[in-house]
């Protein structure tokens, strides 16, 4: 029998920042994973504030402001790039939308500045012309989500166990291996795994592709993406929306697709090329670049679109950080920081009424 003070299960983005921020706290951990690559590895790796609706704002704007403290620390591996986001206006229409994201960012001292269509121009001349203008975000940026999951266990004291969950039974957690664990909170941040392991329905797949070029060189100075995009991330069906990242290793990183409810992990061709188009709309010149690779991933998905960050409300010992979309590398630290201290019974710096799972236990939510 192994003892510790926390269990984690999962050592994605979220649970390593998780693990690292309990065994910073004093507190005896045990991370458990089996080493199968998640969302954490399929993702973007975007640090970018999302204001879609105010919890998402308020958790992506407290997150970069740990993010700035971290990434300092950071080695190089990390990819840490302060590239900061342009968002794309079409529009007047759009672009009044990007003036109101402006405001509604403020409120959290968010710093972003409104972009005439030459100020767009100058800072990313391969755009398409005729675009009404954007917003700047200088906060943004972008790292190499995979490595800095490594640096969080890396960086902790703490036990980790290279082996899958089999069950978990609180104080108890069972490994196929046969081993088992105790401690007094177990949190489960196993993504999409979660609704085996604990044969509850809390979370729905929603799949999303990715394409990465050929080495460049520096053609892109920032994250691009259309205003569209929110929209995009929370429709409830198929949906594309512009999103690139300029790679420190001088490529590219096309985006973005979305799919409900689809497990199939091999590539969509028809809906790649959707996306693609909508890339090329934005930037004409990817036509000529070449594209090495394409992959799928998968995003956990809650019902109503925010993380649960909390007890699990019928299950005393059992802590959940989960159902984080596309935003949880964004939000890896400021879940950590929420969920450390509900564990440790103290007053997290912002409320986490928002994202706690008791406001989702129904009974016909749960199996």
């Amino acid at each position: 029998m192994i003892e510790s003070d926390v269990i984690v299960i999962g050592a994605g983005i979220i649970g390593a920042a998780c693990a690292w921020q309990l065994a910073a706290r004093g507190q005896r951990v045990t991370l458990v994973d089996d080493g199968n690559a998640g969302a954490t590895a399929a993702g973007m790796g975007h640090l970018v504030c999302m204001d879609d609706d105010p919890a998402e704002l308020a958790l992506s704007a407290w997150s970069l402001e740990s993010w700035r403290k971290l990434t300092p620390r950071m080695p190089e591996s990390c990819a840490w790039r302060g590239c900061g986001t342009l968002w794309l206006a079409e529009t007047p229409q759009e672009l009044a939308l990007a003036e109101e994201k402006k405001q509604r960012m403020a409120q959290y001292q968010v710093v972003s500045e409104m972009q005439t269509r030459d100020r767009l121009a100058a800072r990313e001349p391969l755009l398409t012309a005729g675009l009404a203008g954007g917003l700047w975000v200088p906060g943004d940026g972008i790292v190499y989500a995979p490595n800095v999951a490594r640096w969080f266990i890396n960086d902790a004291d703490l036990t980790h166990l290279r082996d899958s969950a089999l069950s978990v039974d609180a104080p108890y957690v069972t490994l196929h291996s046969g081993k088992r664990l105790r401690a007094r909170a177990i949190v489960i941040a196993s993504g999409l795994g979660a609704n085996m392991l604990l044969d509850e329905n809390w979370l729905r797949p929603k799949k999303g592709q990715l394409a990465i070029t050929d080495r460049y060189g520096p053609l892109l100075s920032h994250q691009l993406v259309e205003l569209g995009y929110g929209a995009s991330a929370h429709a409830g069906g198929t949906s594309v929306a512009f999103n690139i990242q300029p790679r420190p290793t001088g490529q590219l990183l096309i985006g973005s697709s979305r799919q409900f409810d689809n497990t199939d992990r091999e590539v969509d061709l028809p809906l790649l090329a959707q996306m693609l188009a909508r890339a090329r709309h934005f930037l004409p010149s990817l036509e000529t670049l070449n594209i090495i690779r394409c992959w799928s991933g998968f995003r956990a998905a809650s019902a109503d679109g925010n993380p649960l960050i909390g007890p699990h409300p019928a299950r005393p010992g059992i802590w959940l950080a989960l159902g984080h979309e596309g935003l949880g590398v964004t939000t890896a630290p400021a879940t950590a920081e929420l969920l450390c201290a509900q564990i440790l019974g103290e007053r997290p710096a912002v409320s986490p009424d928002a994202w706690l799972p008791a406001r989702l236990h129904k009974q016909e939510a749960i199996a």
